[in-house]
């Protein structure tokens, strides 16, 4: 589950640092990206693939003697239809329960035991497993991601217990975190078709009935080395990495060639509202847009626009939410915008905030929807344009001080379905943004018939019961 600040972190990973492909030649087995700049050797990034269809990117950064590896899998909540929903993240946590040669938590004591960290994430798109160790250990990550790629053990009894555990993460990240709550009603609200509506851990009405052969069978349907991309990043040599991968994932069969069927969202014809009664202290506003993606969008020039209009709102202390509405008139003690161009299928626009003290809801709202009428009517300065590119193309270089963050990046666009290449033509793309562009999409996207909004009651904490009441005003959905 992704509470609105979390997601703002999540899309900018992706956000910030993607764009359109530059020289790879399609088709190619083995193929590279270089930045202008930047020292060659810490930019080129290797292509191959296994003749059993799994994917391998490399890309050597030596200053440091360690190595991330990374494999991610075409496969997240999106994926899921109701009654199976949170089944991509509990097994994820079934991942470190065992395979027909390890025990339970094995895979975890034999990365310890070697100097290294691991762990997993599971997203709308994707579900992606991770090891950071010397250099010289990667192989230990690659021995023991091919094993469980293809021969975990799902034992029943660790997955009863494993259940329970997931029950309880959503009652803490969810059920009794009222700002998540409010996320979770709200995607339920302002999606109708697309399987975005679903929380990524799962609705707890699945959960309590999810079994283990749900699981097996969602294992053997996805994970195979066709529907993986294998990523690794640090001191290494392209060529010994894939001879290693020949070796360790080379013998794995490969597993059906599978297609999520296409759920794309009708149009919005009108506002959404809701609120959400939970035990809280303050109240909280959620708002967004119906915006498109990267990889559905009309003109390719939007969602790049659209990422910059969230930077004029919210890219540090001197954006203009900060400057006017919690500096400047303190009509809240946050607020935040975020945009997400590079999903697998077409999102919202995000403004959330929490009022200042003795500032009501409506009055910060208000205050929100005419910053929003200043983008439709004023064109963005160049001043305005020029602090943002500067801090993009810093953001850029800070970028690669992490071999985790340069994995992290390149894995989440090639597994979207918008290929690794885009990583670096971010800084020409979002520069060609002109303050027109800006106007346009402020004009077309931004308007009330796209718009949800969702609203915290706080109701008083000593009455918490663990649930929340929901009640809908000026929409015919239901909240589930």
């Amino acid at each position: 589950m992704m509470k609105p600040l979390f997601a703002a972190a999540l899309a900018s990973v992706v956000g910030l640092f993607a764009a359109q492909p530059l020289t790879a030649a399609e088709g190619d087995a083995d193929s590279q990206v270089e930045v202008a700049g930047l020292p060659s050797s810490a930019v080129k990034v290797r292509e191959h693939r296994l003749d059993n269809g799994l994917k391998i990117l490399v890309k050597r950064d030596d200053r440091a003697p360690i190595v991330t590896s990374q494999v991610w899998y075409k496969v997240g909540s999106s994926y899921e239809h109701g009654g199976i929903t949170g089944v991509s993240h509990a097994l994820e946590h079934m991942m470190f329960k065992g395979t027909e040669r390890l025990e339970p938590g094995q895979f975890s004591r034999i990365i310890a035991e070697n100097g290294g960290d691991e762990n997993a994430f599971t997203g709308r798109d994707y579900t992606a497993y991770f090891q950071t160790l010397a250099a010289d250990r990667l192989e230990v990550a690659f021995e023991l991601e091919a094993d469980r790629m293809r021969n975990l053990a799902l034992p029943a009894d660790e997955f009863a217990k494993e259940i329970e555990v997931v029950k309880e993460e959503r009652r803490l990240r969810t059920d009794d975190d009222p700002e998540a709550l409010v996320f979770e009603q709200f995607n339920a609200t302002a999606y109708a078709a697309s399987p975005y509506r679903h929380p990524i851990i799962g609705w707890q009405s699945d959960l309590d009935v999810m079994d283990v052969e749900t699981l097996r069978d969602w294992y053997r349907m996805w994970y195979a080395p066709n529907n993986a991309t294998l990523v690794v990043v640090g001191d290494v040599e392209p060529t010994e990495v894939f001879a290693l991968a020949e070796t360790h994932f080379g013998p794995l069969d490969a597993g059906p060639a599978l297609q999520p069927r296409p759920r794309a969202e009708p149009e919005q014809r009108g506002e959404k509202r809701l609120l959400v009664a939970a035990p809280a202290k303050e109240p909280y506003l959620l708002m967004g847009w119906k915006t498109p993606a990267l990889i559905d969008a009309e003109q390719t020039w939007e969602p790049y626009a659209l990422e910059m209009l969230v930077s004029v709102l919210d890219a540090g202390s001197s954006s203009r939410f900060s400057r006017e509405l919690i500096r400047g008139d303190r009509l809240a003690a946050s607020v935040s915008a975020s945009y997400n161009a590079f999903n697998r299928l077409s999102g919202m626009l995000l403004i959330d905030a929490t009022p200042a003290k003795g500032v009501s809801v409506e009055a910060l709202e208000e205050a929100i929807l005419a910053q929003l009428e200043r983008l439709k009517s004023e064109l963005v300065s160049e001043q305005e344009l020029t602090r943002i590119r500067t801090q993009l193309i810093a953001n850029k270089v800070y970028e690669r001080d992490s071999v985790f963050y340069q994995a992290l990046l390149l894995g989440q666009l090639e597994t979207v379905g918008l290929g690794w290449e885009l990583v670096d033509a971010l800084v020409e793309r979002l520069s060609a943004v002109t303050p027109e562009q800006i106007q346009t999409v402020a004009q077309r996207y931004l308007t009330t018939e796209r718009q949800t909004v969702a609203l915290l009651v706080p109701q008083p904490l000593e009455a918490s019961d663990g649930s929340a009441a929901t009640a809908m005003i000026g929409s015919n959905d239901d909240v589930r």
